[in-house]
């Protein structure tokens, strides 16, 4: 068992010019889930960046998508765990990766940021490297001169679709992690 859930944080980037970006499938899991547990975003200044609260198999969830650009993740993050007393292992960060084919989704607990920048900001911002992962795959464009213009561009419709599919079935488990149990999640998610 591990802590339950309460903050999920997508991350990306604010503005029309990212919205459906590779770089953004954190901000399209968040949405996802507000509009399936009906919740609606709003503008926290003192969070910096969107939240909203939503209740899933009765458990109250916070999401959170900061508006401070990538880089600058662990403002928001840090500002809206130290409001809502909420500990590293009661987060999951929602995050493109590179190192997963398109269509994978995988939860991972704690470890480095392995190059992404939002994850290089969010660990010290917390002060731990101890949160749950939801790694989204965009897969990796082959070449890593081509990995800025590739996150920061749009993937093909087959490939929005796949991914999105990946985003259903990561939804799906957020019952389980809502009760600690990374696990049966994680064994419910991988074999997806």
């Amino acid at each position: 068992m591990t802590a339950a859930i309460r903050l999920i944080v997508g991350l990306g980037n604010p503005g029309t010019d990212y919205e459906g970006t590779r770089h953004n499938v954190g901000f399209w899991f968040a949405d996802e889930l507000a509009r399936v547990h009906g919740g609606a975003f709003r503008r926290e200044a003192k969070f910096h960046g969107l939240a909203c609260r939503v209740t899933v198999a009765r458990e109250d969830l916070w999401l959170l998508k900061p508006l401070t650009y990538m880089n600058r993740s662990g403002e928001s993050v840090a500002a809206l765990c130290a409001y809502l007393r909420i500990a590293p292992g009661e987060v999951l960060v929602a995050h493109d990766e590179l190192d997963l084919p398109v269509g994978a989704a995988r939860l991972k607990l704690g470890g480095g940021h392995a190059g992404h920048n939002g994850l290089r900001d969010v660990i010290p911002a917390l002060g731990s490297a101890d949160f749950l992962r939801l790694r989204i795959g965009i897969a990796h464009p082959g070449d890593r001169r081509r990995v800025v213009d590739y996150v920061l561009g749009r993937p093909s419709r087959e490939d929005e679709v796949a991914i999105r599919a990946a985003l259903d079935e990561a939804a799906a488990c957020l019952p389980l992690l809502l009760e600690g149990k990374l696990q049966a999640a994680q064994n419910r998610l991988h074999r997806a």
